[in-house]
């Protein structure tokens, strides 16, 4: 059983699964425990869909696919990256990317790999079990904090899962066809996405599960006052 320190320093995203299902017991019990995350008045804002089935799986992922190949770049509740990218947070993120093309043997004039790559978000990476994470939409209209206490969710399911050996991917990715999901879910009309969670058991074979990008030593994020 792994410490907390443990799942927090161990802890990677996957991007390769097995085509093996998350049982739904050890479902329940990943939220049972990530239902603890503490949250403004206890408001508990987060809704889940766990989706486990494939064929809804393989809807939603065509649904996001054939969108993005129609031209439309996003079509979600929230903006979740940055709309205007500064330093030093767009070097980390050209930095995290190009190293991961880099272990993949993918150029950076290989396009046609690189939005299969990108395809691999909405085929979940081959996982069979993806949590997709919702609020009210009254949460989140002129205020914020439901936004913080649900990412708190999202590290709970990540951390809570490393106890039964469950791998895990957050998806920012989701989050920016946030209405395509919705849509295809068939959510009632008051949620809105706002990230989805891969679960499933990572192929260790896979290369690309191999990467570990960088963290910033502390002196470059903490300001300690004595």
């Amino acid at each position: 059983m792994p410490t907390v320190l443990e799942a927090l320093k161990n802890r990677s995203s996957k991007r390769a699964f097995l085509d093996k299902k998350v049982d739904k017991e050890i479902q329940e019990k990943i939220l049972e425990a990530a239902a603890h995350t503490p949250s403004g008045a206890n408001m508990q804002p987060w809704i889940t869909y766990a989706v486990s089935n494939k064929e809804l799986l393989k809807k939603v992922g065509d649904a996001i696919i054939d969108t993005m190949d129609s031209g439309v770049e996003h079509d979600q509740f929230i903006q979740y990256y940055p709309v205007k990218w500064v330093n030093p947070y767009k070097k980390r993120r050209i930095v995290t990317g190009a190293g991961l093309y880099k272990l993949m043997g993918v150029d950076r004039k290989d396009n046609e790999t690189r939005m299969k790559m990108w395809h691999d978000n909405f085929r979940w990476f081959g996982a069979s079990t993806v949590f997709f994470v919702f609020t009210d939409k009254a949460n989140i209209d002129g205020a914020e904090g439901a936004l913080i206490d649900c990412g708190a969710y999202m590290q709970s399911i990540m951390l809570a899962a490393q106890e039964f050996g469950v791998d895990s991917c957050p998806q920012g990715s989701t989050t920016e066809f946030g209405r395509i999901v919705a849509r295809e879910l068939g959510v009632p009309d008051n949620l809105a996405l706002l990230y989805s969670v891969v679960l499933g058991y990572e192929d260790k074979d896979a290369k690309i599960n191999t990467y570990q990008p960088e963290r910033v030593p502390l002196k470059e994020s903490v300001t300690f006052i004595d």
